[in-house]
């Protein structure tokens, strides 16, 4: 499960007032601060009565930001149990509003125009089923048949852009005897066994296997009876084949959720290529464009998801030569660039590119950007000197940055108290005792708090943009030709500021992605 900082759970509550009001954003806020939760708690927490939180919670789930399970809890009796309807927001999601601009242009540079439109409609409205998307695309007159609209959609299942969406809600069974947790004060490798969370269960139970999440089944949307077949017995010994009724079947009978299986965007294969797009472009920036193609190249012959590359020099420049950049390298330009990528390894011609080393670097490159612009070039050196981990001495980080001996404690202590760096004191033993200061950098604490500085500064230029909207509403629904000079004037300066707001948002969201998503 994700993680959320403080402003990052004050930005997606920000994000959820703007597109659906103020009662959903906060039972959003309750499920985000407090957990997951029944609705009967999160009734008591917000005070809202049941029918608003209800209805809330549909929205919610529409747009894929909360995911509803059933827990099997052990009831009051002997031998019996009871079974409560859980609610666990997806912080994710949420945040990926951000990215729908970013998502639907991704799509249409790797495929064509064509799959705008209907990419377009599950953006805005979550959860639609076939008939939905083709009868929305139909009425927006951007031209087109059913039949063609249908090749659209079946183009972006295959290209995994778009995929069934996952159980209403699932059922998690109290742990049998094998998999009761172990207690603690066991051995040290039950301590190094990561520990399974519940929403990490209720999510991996609701998201079915691939063969059927990517499946597209007849016209009409109804599962064969072959299917049906074929899903019944894929079902466990043991395992209940009655299906629970979940109290807003009847709303999901109305938009078509039983008759026909209910389609959403794959968020999941959208980030996996815009992370490898930023390698790309950090390969790019960092060597030439040659390793960028090479690097990409290699991304392309491979499973997407893999965050580990390996193949062989023929494999590689078999790739190469397919795109237009590469047609002009020959084998020998192909291993010489590969050679010189620090992410590279090798091993008898064969090449292995490690994704998360090359996140890292772009990571470590951020942070000491920002150090350089909010504290100056000399931090910016003492920084970089400390970036390896390692601790060091006051007086050793004075000589490896070439920085003034007396300039360099008010240095560090800028750093130090915006918690950029860590300090240590140390008293030396012997006659005469003598205080220095270790200083280091803990990436993990510091990563956090970068992170969280980014969500900080993604809810100033939101808000700024509503600001600047809404103070000009009044001028946007008038006519530019019959306006007077200072209304067109107004109009202009409002489009270059959404613009300059939304280019920088965008490029402030390169950088969450960075420390957030593509690790």
């Amino acid at each position: 499960m994700a993680t959320s900082t403080p402003y990052g759970i004050k930005l997606a509550v920000h994000l959820i007032v703007n597109d659906f009001g103020n009662i959903v954003s906060k039972v959003c806020e309750c499920l985000l601060r407090r957990g997951t939760l029944s609705k009967a708690l999160i009734c008591r927490f917000t005070d809202l009565p049941q029918d608003k939180v209800k209805k809330s919670l549909w929205v919610l789930i529409q747009h894929n930001c909360v995911q509803a399970f059933a827990l099997e809890q052990e009831g009051g009796g002997r031998d019996t149990t009871v079974v409560v309807t859980q609610y666990m927001v997806l912080f994710n999601n949420i945040i990926h509003r951000l990215r729908f601009s970013k998502f639907a242009t991704l799509a249409t540079n790797d495929l064509d125009k064509e799959v705008f439109e209907i990419l377009e409609g599950l953006l805005q409205h979550g959860r639609l089923t076939l008939t939905q998307i083709l009868d929305r695309a139909l009425d927006s007159h951007s031209g087109g048949n059913k039949d063609t609209h249908r090749e659209t959609f079946i183009k972006l299942v295959q290209n995994r852009f778009v995929e069934r969406c996952p159980a209403v809600e699932p059922l998690i069974a109290l742990p049998t005897d094998g998999e009761t947790p172990a207690k603690k004060g066991g051995g040290r490798s039950k301590k190094s066994k990561k520990e399974v969370t519940l929403e990490e269960r209720a999510l991996a139970a609701a998201i079915p296997m691939d063969a059927e999440r990517f499946s597209i089944t007849s016209d009409d949307g109804i599962d064969s009876d072959e299917e049906k077949k074929e899903k019944l017995s894929g079902l466990k010994v043991g395992e209940k084949r009655k299906q629970r009724k979940v109290e807003w079947d009847s709303e999901l009978d109305i938009m078509g959720g039983k008759k026909e299986p209910v389609w959403r965007v794959n968020f999941d294969e959208f980030i996996n290529r815009l992370r490898i797009k930023a390698c790309v472009e950090y390969a790019r920036a960092e060597y030439d464009n040659a390793a960028a193609v090479i690097l990409g190249s290699m991304l392309e012959g491979t499973k997407r998801t893999e965050s580990e590359v390996s193949l062989s020099l023929d494999s590689i420049f078999e790739e190469v030569i397919k795109s237009k950049e590469g047609l002009t390298m020959n084998l020998e330009r192909v291993r010489s660039s590969l050679e010189q990528l620090d992410f590279c390894s090798e091993v008898d011609d064969t090449y292995s590119v490690n994704l998360k080393d090359i996140i890292q670097k772009a990571q470590l490159e951020e942070v000491e950007s920002i150090v350089k612009k909010r504290y100056g070039i000399e931090a910016f050196r003492m920084f970089r000197s400390l970036s390896n981990g390692r601790p060091l001495d006051t007086d050793k980080i004075s000589d490896r940055t070439f920085v003034d001996k007396k300039i360099t404690p008010q240095i560090l202590y800028k750093l130090w108290k915006d918690n950029y760096i860590q300090m240590e004191k140390v008293t030396t033993g012997g006659p005469r005792q003598t205080d220095f200061f270790l200083w280091r950098i803990k990436k993990d604490n510091l990563w956090h708090q970068i992170l969280d500085e980014l969500y900080h500064a993604a809810l100033n230029l939101s808000l700024r943009y509503v600001h600047e909207v809404d103070q000009d509403r009044e001028i946007l629904n008038l006519s530019a030709e019959k306006a007077p000079p200072e209304v067109v004037k107004r109009k202009e300066r409002l489009k270059k500021v959404r613009i300059l707001l939304d280019s920088s948002l965008m490029k402030l969201d390169d950088a969450i992605m960075l420390f957030h998503d593509f690790l």
